[in-house]
């Protein structure tokens, strides 16, 4: 069974970007480009892992992460936040938002990958 992740990034060139690493890594992705969209998605599709941006408009990824977090089946699926903020309190703001890990744009490959398979024991 394929493990599917959800990218959420209001940038198409970053979603794509991360797309391209994940599937390079055998997931099969899907995209939205914003917090709102995600949650519509999650609630008719079913995703192993989310990557989500921390600043989009209509819905950021910390709120996003925090109604994950609320979800019915989605309580504990591994969110990873991905963004240009790098401040100690902007790690700690992601990881009470229920974030699984917080990692400073521009992600690398390698990291990406490391960290879903991490958070999926693999």
């Amino acid at each position: 069974m394929t493990t599917r992740v959800l990218v959420v990034d209001d940038s198409e060139m970053v979603r794509n970007l991360h797309s391209f690493m994940l599937r390079g890594g055998g997931f099969e992705v899907r995209q939205a480009s914003n917090g709102s969209e995600a949650l519509e998605v999650l609630l008719t599709e079913r995703f192993d892992v989310i990557v989500s941006d921390v600043n989009m408009p209509k819905m950021d990824g910390l709120e996003l992460t925090r109604r994950i977090r609320t979800t019915a089946g989605y309580q504990d699926t591994p969110v990873i936040l991905v963004s240009t903020e790098a401040e100690a309190q902007d790690r700690v703001n992601g990881l009470r938002a229920g974030a699984n890990v917080y990692v400073v744009k521009p992600a690398r490959a390698p990291d990406l990958l490391l960290n879903v398979r991490m958070l999926l024991g693999r």
